[in-house]
């Protein structure tokens, strides 16, 4: 019987919820916990700080400017296919960096067009440790559907230095 734990971590762009199976990392997201939601309804939700401990700890870390690269494992069970060729390509996007839709089609292989690495991201399981954000448009940031939404992202790519930030952001 394979277990989730939850954690849920006060970040500055809110209130970030993190799932851990026996395997990794498999859900994170932003709200407070309410339930397992639908992709997490086979799992066992187990109460196990230590299992997501580590987690934790590298989320604070990454949110106070300390940490770059996340050594987290994650448990891909919420992908496959396509999804999953592209989403594990988006892991290996390093801070500070993004790539278009377009350059993130092309690095995966997948033959997905421009237009579905979008949606990929629009329902990636997994965001922050695997980085969405870093995926923007070729003419602009392009969509976000975490937290905030665009915002989010901007803070986001602002936080790891790839956008400079604004007078508006003081």
């Amino acid at each position: 019987m394979t277990t989730v734990a939850f954690a849920e971590v006060p970040t500055p762009v809110g209130p970030f919820v993190l799932a851990m199976t026996e395997e990794g990392l498999v859900s994170t997201g932003w709200g407070a916990r309410a339930h397992p939601g639908e992709r997490l309804r086979d799992l066992t939700v187990v109460d196990d700080p230590g299992r997501t401990a580590f987690t934790v700890a590298e989320l604070e870390a990454y949110f106070a400017g300390e940490l770059r690269v996340f050594e987290t494992p994650i448990d891909w069970r919420l992908t496959s296919g396509s999804r999953e060729q592209v989403l594990r390509t988006l892991h290996g996007i390093p801070y500070g960096s993004a790539v278009t839709y377009g350059e993130l089609a092309e690095r995966s292989g997948s033959r997905v067009p421009a237009r579905g690495i979008g949606s990929i991201m629009g329902s990636n399981p997994i965001p922050i440790m695997v980085p969405c954000h870093r995926v923007v448009a070729g003419n602009g940031l392009g969509g976000f559907s975490g937290g905030e939404g665009v915002e989010t992202k901007r803070w986001l790519l602002t936080h790891e230095g790839y956008l400079q930030p604004t007078l508006l952001d003081f």
